[in-house]
């Protein structure tokens, strides 16, 4: 296979793409338009301090495994990865719920906030392994060509879930408020509202609960690493700081990409960038989707970041603690049905160091903050800081401790930042929901309708959100890809 492939962009899912698109014998190319690989997931470095700029949890081991398994390898092979326990806090006003790293531990401190949840829960629980099983291998591993890809005798015995929600099943099992935040939060990784989300997705919370929290010492920029090793191992060619201006096409074929300013042909364009950005870079005439389509769709949240490194070690924290001392609701609401900045944003903090003593200096702790916001909003310095102070006030008091002036230094990233450094469609940070209307075969396509040999993959494409999923729309597209060229003979 001599056909050439040019891949846009460097995050999971074109990494992905490049290591199975070697694997076939094709002649693999990476133009990455930042300094460093990993798209949304890269790292920054200061002072001493290890920050993922972007995802953090790493949940769905058995993803990975099976992504380095397919070329021979192990996670093992490239990084170490340690079980969190616990799994991560979660902050109410007047409580705190520890979340252990089994479900025996789970499940009493369930018991602990309401006497006898323990039971619905297992069979939430066990529901949701059984969702899981279908889901990742079954549903998940179709290209969305077709409807019905969703039609298995597993799914067709469970078609109901697809039309009830998340939160109606958490809702009629269990009434404590807090446990209700609790199961509902998994889906928040979906990119949408809990009240949007098909049941069937219930298999986040096996995700959570039956497969744990995990992290790669060093950070998840660990796996871009590995993923970068692995695709220079079998003769990927990666180049960065390499913007791609243009997708020239000619009778319906992409021919070339102009990439600073020279022109370069190939004989396939694979994008791995924002699919609208992507889309961009054709002339109009070869777009699949308009600005309209665009505009009526659910995108996931953006997010206001800060990085910050501490001067002391912070007590009461864990390595992921979610602060729910606000109407889960009603930030939803000022997200995705009036986008707003929110009068009392949920936050989500991330001291790595805790776990990991390699992501800070000694005595010292390494915090990542995270706000949920809704995308296309007003970003400015000075909500930048206001919101950084709210959040920083909330968590001394939750935490009982002052930590504000032992600040070393802050950097904060929102929708401006992930327009400039990704091209992110209105700063979105996790690309499309899946709700229901946007599931499967009713999400953008993975290859273009107009253009012959242009192909697409990511967050904004199949399956959806996250990063085990963007792992494995590298590998969906690289084998349409490589039927098609068999097929057609392209």
């Amino acid at each position: 296979m001599n056909k050439t492939i040019a891949i846009i962009g460097s995050g999971f899912s074109a990494l992905s793409a490049s290591c199975y698109l070697k694997k076939y014998g094709y002649d693999v190319t990476v133009f990455e338009k930042n300094s460093t690989v990993g798209g949304r997931a890269r790292q920054l470095k200061k002072e001493g301090f290890t920050f993922d700029i972007g995802p953090s949890w790493y949940w769905m081991p058995d993803i990975f495994e099976k992504f380095f398994n397919d070329f021979n390898k192990t996670p093992a092979d490239y990084y170490i990865l340690d079980k969190l326990s616990p799994a991560y806090k979660i902050f109410f006003k007047d409580e705190v719920i520890t979340i252990g790293d089994t479900m025996e531990k789970i499940c009493a401190e369930f018991e602990r906030i309401e006497k006898g949840s323990s039971i619905p829960l297992k069979n939430f629980i066990d529901k949701a392994a059984k969702n899981y099983d279908i889901a990742i291998n079954k549903v998940v591993l179709k290209p969305g060509i077709s409807p019905f890809e969703l039609v298995t005798p597993e799914t067709a015995v469970r078609v109901g879930q697809f039309f009830k929600t998340i939160s109606g099943e958490v809702r009629r099992k269990f009434k404590n408020p807090k446990l209700i935040s609790t199961l509902e939060f998994p889906v928040l990784f979906l990119g949408a509202k809990p009240s949007n989300t098909p049941a069937f997705y219930s298999f986040m919370n096996y995700a959570d609960f039956g497969l744990g929290t995990w992290h790669p010492r060093g950070g998840m920029y660990q796996v871009i690493k590995a993923m970068q090793s692995l695709a220079l191992e079998l003769g990927v060619n990666i180049n960065t700081d390499s913007n791609v201006e243009k997708i020239a096409v000619a009778n319906k074929t992409a021919t070339s990409l102009k990439i600073n300013g020279e022109i370069h042909q190939f004989d396939i364009i694979l994008s791995g960038a924002d699919y609208h950005h992507s889309e961009t870079l054709l002339p109009p005439e070869h777009r699949q989707y308009s600005e309209a389509y665009w505009s009526k769709k659910t995108f996931a949240p953006s997010s206001l970041l800060f990085y910050v490194g501490f001067n002391k070690k912070i007590k009461n924290v864990e390595h992921h603690n979610l602060f729910f001392d606000t109407n889960f609701e009603t930030h939803a609401e000022e997200i995705y049905d009036s986008p707003q900045w929110p009068k009392d944003p949920l936050f989500y903090a991330n001291f790595p160091s805790v776990t990991d003593a390699t992501m800070a200096p000694e005595n010292c702790e390494t915090g990542f903050f995270l706000i949920p916001i809704a995308p296309g909003i007003e970003d400015t310095e000075t909500l930048r800081l206001r919101y950084f102070d709210l959040i920083i006030g909330r968590l001394e008091k939750l935490i009982a401790q002052d930590v504000k002036n032992n600040i070393i230094f802050k950097e904060s990233f929102c929708i401006k930042d992930f327009i400039k450094e990704y091209n992110s469609y209105k700063g979105n940070a996790y690309g499309m929901a899946n709700t229901l209307s946007q599931t499967a075969f009713l999400r953008p396509k993975l290859k273009s309708k107009k253009v012959s040999n242009l192909y697409f993959t990511g967050q904004l494409t199949v399956p959806g959100p996250g990063v085990p999923p963007a792992l494995i729309s590298g590998k969906l597209v690289s084998e349409l890809i490589y039927k098609n060229t068999i097929k057609f003979n392209l």
